[in-house]
């Protein structure tokens, strides 16, 4: 069965987008700091990214994610030619979508995203991205196997944090990998269940 993890990159101080985002700037005036790590030159960053991509079957996101990216991403969404299908949690219609592109929309919630998502990718990876709304949500069904965050060396001291209200219990995780770079360090962690 697939490995289910929610990955983002998160400010040192715990924000996973700084104050004051626009559609123009969906994270905030000096928030585009989080994502260098994987537009950049750095060797090590691109090694993760190229390592992950093979294993990857399915992404989900949320639609303030789609909606605020979709420029940016056209319809071959966020992996670009290798066209990873991309499901799209959402409440509302999906409006006008590009033509052939990998987006799906489900608005069962997270558990039939995931459903949809497990069955396109087979064996391979699921991954949650995007927003930490979203995270969240699967974090409290108890559906991710895995954490990835990708810490940059930044403080932000005002924007949307991470993980806020995920619930009353804690959450134990090890500690599965750690993979520092000049750009960011990158941590994932197991959910123990």
């Amino acid at each position: 069965m697939s490995t289910v993890m929610f990955d983002i990159s998160m400010s040192l101080d715990g924000f996973f987008s700084a104050t004051g985002s626009t559609p123009d700037e969906p994270l905030g005036p000096g928030g585009q700091r989080l994502t260098e790590w994987a537009m950049g030159a750095d060797p090590g960053s691109n090694r993760l990214l190229a390592a992950a991509l093979p294993g990857l079957g399915a992404i989900i996101c949320g639609r303030r994610t789609y909606d605020t990216s979709l420029k940016w991403w056209q319809a071959d969404g966020p992996t670009g030619p290798a066209r990873v299908p991309l499901f799209v949690v959402t409440h509302r219609d999906a409006g006008e979508v590009p033509a052939d592109s990998v987006y799906s929309f489900v608005t069962g919630g997270v558990e039939a995203a995931l459903e949809q998502a497990r069955a396109v990718a087979g064996d391979r990876d699921v991954a949650v991205m995007g927003g930490a709304d979203l995270g969240r949500q699967f974090l409290r069904a108890g559906l991710l196997d895995r954490i990835g965050i990708h810490l940059v060396p930044v403080l932000f001291g005002h924007g949307r944090r991470l993980f806020d209200d995920i619930g009353p219990d804690h959450i134990r995780l090890e500690v599965e990998s750690v993979v520092d770079t000049p750009p960011a360090t990158h941590l994932i962690y197991r959910v123990v269940k």
